[in-house]
């Protein structure tokens, strides 16, 4: 799992850093059962919850937005929901990730 600083998100929503949110893929975006392509706000992944976990931490996450940068599996997480998980500063963290 990385971080990045949120803004206006793939899913139609002005997003914050202080907001408990993350990007999926582009693969499980675009591929979510239910989404057929063109607007994606309209993706019936937006708005699902993912717990995500790291050595003993973890945080309940909103997807509203998609990675053009992370493999498959992986997310990318508001600084807020990072930090629930590790500092900052460690950049990239190896993380397990379940859909609620």
């Amino acid at each position: 799992g990385t971080w990045y600083q949120p803004g206006s998100g793939a899913c139609g929503f002005e997003n914050s850093a202080s907001d408990l949110i993350v990007a999926v893929s582009t693969e499980i975006y675009d591929n979510y059962p239910g989404y057929t392509g063109g607007n994606p706000n309209n993706d019936p992944v937006c708005k699902k919850g993912i717990t995500v976990n790291y050595e003993g931490h973890s945080v309940s996450v909103t997807v509203v937005d998609r990675c053009v940068g992370c493999a498959t599996t992986d997310l990318d997480l508001s600084p807020a929901a990072f930090e629930r998980l590790a500092p900052l500063s460690a950049g990239r963290i190896p993380i397990t990730w379940n859909w609620n």
